[in-house]
């Protein structure tokens, strides 16, 4: 009886069995998420006690600290160097700005020291030897033909004594010479010129006259203010 009971049991008419859980899969998966919150957070708070017992964290802030405050100092000495910078591009536009000034000072006096040397050649070139007279005179008088009809010519007039009064006249120049073989003279075509002198008069300029004619002397004659001569000097060429 026994043995029938089992093999029944056993074979494949046996009964179904249905195995039944006791807890619900909500409250099983719940409890699951529980344990497991619960573990993390004792592994977190274990994670944490090991650093403040080893210092980890302690350093790591003070480190942060450190940086914090090497960023500081190079932003300062960035700003610095930045500042340094800008003074130096304006010290340099500035010393740039002299230099044109100076450069540009310079090819003036350069240009000035060129004049006085031009007329301190003209004066020793013009200047006679030997004493001056008194009164007003004509120191020298070059005239240099430039080309056929055109001579030019280069007239220097002094006034003697420190305390000599301002001279006011007039200065004519003539022409002398032969035209178609015949006698010729010629008086300067802009007529006398106005001088006004207090120790020295520097003039010049162009005598025009006609092509064929040839000149031989050129004659100079400076008048005062009541048309009194006053000095002449001739020159031949």
């Amino acid at each position: 009886m026994r043995w029938k009971l089992l093999r029944r049991r056993l074979s494949i008419s046996a009964p179904r069995v249905i195995v039944r859980r006791h807890l619900p899969w909500p409250l099983r998966w719940a409890f699951v998420a529980l344990v497991l919150g619960f573990s993390g957070a004792i592994a977190l708070w274990a994670f944490e006690l090991g650093k403040d017992i080893a210092g980890l964290d302690r350093q790591a802030k003070a480190e942060l600290a450190q940086l914090r405050d090497e960023v500081g100092r190079l932003r300062q000495q960035r700003d610095a160097a930045q500042s340094l910078a800008h003074a130096a591009d304006s010290l340099l536009k500035s010393e740039r700005a002299a230099q044109d000034k100076l450069a540009q000072q310079l090819r003036q006096l350069e240009a000035a020291n060129m004049a006085l040397q031009a007329d301190l050649g003209f004066f020793e070139k013009l200047l006679p030897a030997g004493p001056a007279d008194q009164g007003v005179a004509v120191r020298s008088l070059q005239v240099e033909p430039q080309m056929p009809g055109r001579l030019r010519y280069q007239l220097l007039l002094m006034q003697s004594g420190k305390a000599a009064p301002e001279f006011a006249g007039h200065v004519e120049l003539t022409l002398a010479g032969t035209l178609d073989g015949r006698p010729w003279m010629l008086a300067a075509p802009d007529g006398p010129r106005a001088l006004k002198l207090k120790q020295y008069a520097r003039l010049e300029g162009v005598l025009e006259h006609p092509p064929g004619a040839v000149v031989k002397t050129v004659q100079v004659k400076v008048t005062d203010a009541g048309g009194a001569v006053r000095a002449t000097q001739t020159t031949r060429l």
